[in-house]
């Protein structure tokens, strides 16, 4: 790490040395501060933090620290086509769960107050760090196995709660929009029922979500239904619940028993022992 710094350093002192072309000092002042810039930089890039296994216990304030415009930006105050943005309705403001105006996709997933009520995500939910030098796994011998290409963020993640709304799964004649009245749009008609250990997570809050979710059902469809970004499902693992015990379904019989390790209330960061007492319940 300290040898990728130097050598770094030493090419940018050449190349400032270059740029000052003997102009006198005040090039070569302005040479050593772009070369302490440069070298402040790469020791931020290669800081530990980034890299496996500190990103695993990184607090949010750590990532702040230098990424804290992230939850400072705002949206637009037009769209690209020029219309105000106060004068639009983004698809999430359509949900009777929003309140404000339209918001940056962090500040939805972090602190607006639906995000507080319901949702416990931290910045290594997602991000999980990168190597600098490549965003692709096994295209060398020391590369970290779980790379991912774009923004180093594995779509899986999205996929836990932003997957395709899987009707013919859960049997019933269409999407939401097509089904709702049926159920008269409440979801736990079904659910409270059937998969009712559900949420067992440790970036949300699984109480909190059962409340929400028996007062206002758009607090499901927000997430499961009205924005769907993939095409395909989540593989929900198959953990045993309540009165399910029995012969696992066609559609089932491929699916993990049980979360990522880093997702579950027993190890991840944020267990809460109300949680996992009822989750040792419920197997």
């Amino acid at each position: 790490m300290i040898g990728t710094r130097l050598i770094t350093a030493a090419v940018l002192l050449c190349t400032t040395q270059v740029w000052a072309g003997g102009s006198g000092q005040a090039n070569g002042g302005q040479a050593n501060d772009d070369l302490r810039k440069a070298e402040a930089y790469h020791a931020a890039r290669w800081d530990p933090i980034h890299f496996k296994p500190a990103i695993d216990k990184a607090k949010d304030e750590q990532c702040l620290a230098c990424h804290q415009e992230i939850l400072d930006r705002r949206v637009l105050p037009k769209t690209p086509a020029g219309v105000p943005a106060e004068e639009t309705l983004a698809w999430y403001q359509t949900l009777t769960t929003y309140e404000g105006p339209q918001e940056t996709f962090h500040r939805r997933h972090l602190v607006t107050s639906l995000a507080k009520q319901v949702m416990n995500l931290k910045c290594n939910t997602c991000h999980q760090g990168h190597d600098p030098r490549e965003e692709a796994s096994g295209s060398s011998a020391t590369a970290q196995p779980d790379l991912t290409m774009r923004k180093v963020v594995d779509p899986q993640i999205c996929l836990m709660c932003h997957g395709k709304f899987d009707a013919q799964v859960m049997g019933i004649p269409g999407d939401w929009y097509q089904s709702a009245k049926l159920f008269n749009n409440d979801c736990l008609t079904c659910h409270k029922t059937i998969r009712t250990n559900r949420h067992q997570v440790n970036f949300l809050k699984p109480e909190a979500i059962e409340q929400a979710g028996a007062e206002n059902s758009d607090v499901c469809f927000g997430c499961h239904g009205g924005r769907a970004w993939f095409r395909v499902s989540y593989p929900y693992p198959r953990h045993p619940w309540p009165g399910s015990e029995g012969p696992v379904p066609d559609w089932a019989k491929d699916r993990p028993t049980e979360s990522p390790a880093r997702f579950r209330l027993d190890t991840g960061p944020e267990a809460q022992p109300a949680q996992k007492e009822r989750q040792e319940k419920a197997s």
